[in-house]
């Protein structure tokens, strides 16, 4: 009996400890025709180490019927940090459309709709790019903005 209660304090504490353990990247919610998904980020770079992981099994995938919307949530991590959406369509007829991209600046916009520019218009590809600011010469005029953490969502026509 003794044993089993060792096995089980040890087993406790391993559980403390694991849910002390350092947040992972932040993640993405993707929601239309019904469904949601939350992606983690295909990549992500930390700019006081310089150490970049890539994770390209991360891609949401969501089945949308042309015509239909992409509604996107982004936590706060994301969202008090400059952020831009790209949002890749097809027309009726298979056509590539031009891209649609909106940088959101804000750091109080937690959410974005993306619609297709026409009724018969599939979206085939939703990314979410977060960027840092840095100057690499510590002059304010000298900062430019760089992408830190990119998310994406393969659409799948339904």
């Amino acid at each position: 009996m003794r044993r089993s209660r060792v096995v089980a304090v040890l087993a406790a504490g391993g559980f403390a400890v694991a849910g002390c353990s350092a947040p992972g990247p932040a993640e993405v919610t993707f929601y239309a025709d019904g469904h949601t998904i939350t992606a983690a980020p295909i990549g992500n770079c930390d700019i006081k180490s310089g150490v970049c992981a890539a994770n390209p099994g991360a891609t949401g995938k969501l089945k949308v019927r042309p015509g239909r919307s992409v509604q996107i949530s982004v936590p706060k991590e994301i969202a008090e940090t400059p952020w831009k959406v790209t949002v890749q369509f097809v027309n009726s007829k298979g056509e590539p459309q031009p891209l649609k991209e909106e940088i959101i600046t804000s750091r109080d916009r937690y959410a974005y709709t993306a619609t297709p520019p026409a009724k018969d218009d599939q979206i085939v590809v939703v990314e979410i790019a977060q960027a840092s600011v840095i100057s690499r010469t510590g002059d304010p005029n000298d900062a430019e903005a760089v992408t830190t953490a990119l998310w994406s969502l393969q659409v799948q026509p339904a």
